[in-house]
């Protein structure tokens, strides 16, 4: 009688120690309940006692959670809709006032409302600002907003977020088209008003590389003008020298520019009489010293002396 008595004395204490202790994953947070009421929270890992039958146990997952949210259409300052994708990166930082917040709904609870949280944030931070801010730089500072209110709404509930991002910020299909077609004009405005500019400034270098060739053109042409007037000057200085020395070789010299000039190309027809003095130079040297001697200014003057001889027949 007493092997079964001890057999069953050891089962019960066997089964009284199997519920009075629990483990604690390094992964966990165990909450002692009694009665629905918090006795003990266990955030270290290893093993833990509490009263068995009385008090039971309740664990929380310690880890980083995901939350991503629905896609949220929102309507920014210029009634451009946006249809935005959302995500968190939560855990449990007070697991007593996540369980006062969320009740016996757990993560999956919270969840959902950490999700009206995003979306009220979300909804409120890109409603203040135009499509473009969402769609551009400024879109990290949009989401450091979000994600800085959400951390203070989120304490509340016992949650800490560590981080909040904008997955996605896309037109409705229905308004693509329509975008598309205002973006292609604003930039074609903005090509436009570039090349105005552009034609601009080419019309501005043009008059002015004109005007500096002009101005180039006629400095040179009057250095030129005085040039030439110098040196006609000093032409006829050496030739005014030259008249002085040796009055006969100057007027070779002009008769035969003369000549050039008067019988050049097709112009070698004239109307002279054969003794004129045009053609003084073009006759032979004897021919000119019998003009010379048959002139009269060339001829003797008669002798007054009757013995004189008489000229040769």
């Amino acid at each position: 009688m007493r092997i079964p008595i001890l057999i069953g004395v050891i089962v019960a204490i066997g089964f009284l120690v199997l519920n009075s202790v629990f483990t604690v994953d390094e992964r966990q947070k165990a909450m002692v309940l009694q009665f629905g009421q918090v006795r003990d929270i266990r955030e270290q890992p290893g093993l833990a006692f509490k009263l068995p039958f009385i008090q039971n146990v309740v664990y929380y997952d310690s880890r980083i959670q995901g939350l991503d949210t629905n896609a949220l259409e929102v309507t920014p300052l210029d009634d451009r809709r946006l249809i935005v994708d959302a995500f968190a990166r939560w855990r449990i930082s007070d697991v007593a006032q996540f369980r006062r917040a969320v009740g016996a709904g757990g993560m999956q609870a919270a969840s959902q409302r950490l999700e009206a949280i995003l979306n009220a944030n979300v909804r409120e931070a890109l409603g203040a600002v135009r499509s473009e801010a969402v769609l551009s730089a400024d879109r990290v500072g949009l989401m450091n907003r979000i994600r800085d209110k959400a951390i203070e709404e989120a304490r509340d509930l016992g949650i800490e977020i560590i981080d909040v991002r904008l997955k996605r910020a896309d037109l409705p299909e229905q308004n693509l088209k329509a975008t598309f077609d205002r973006m292609q004009a604003e930039r074609q405005r903005e090509a436009a008003d570039e090349r105005a500019r552009g034609q601009e400034a080419a019309q501005r270098l043009r008059a002015q590389a004109d005007r500096t060739a002009l101005e180039t053109v006629s400095e040179a042409d009057r250095d030129a003008q005085v040039i030439r007037g110098e040196a006609d000057a000093e032409r006829n200085r050496v030739l005014a020298e030259s008249y002085g020395v040796d009055p006969e070789f100057f007027a070779f010299l002009r008769s035969m520019d003369a000549y050039k000039a008067a019988m050049t190309g097709a112009n070698s027809t004239l109307l002279i009489e054969p003794d004129s003095a045009f053609f003084s130079y073009l006759h032979s040297p004897h021919q000119r010293r019998l003009q010379d001697v048959m002139s009269p200014a060339a001829a003797p003057a008669p002798s007054a002396d009757p013995a004189a001889p008489a000229p040769a027949e």
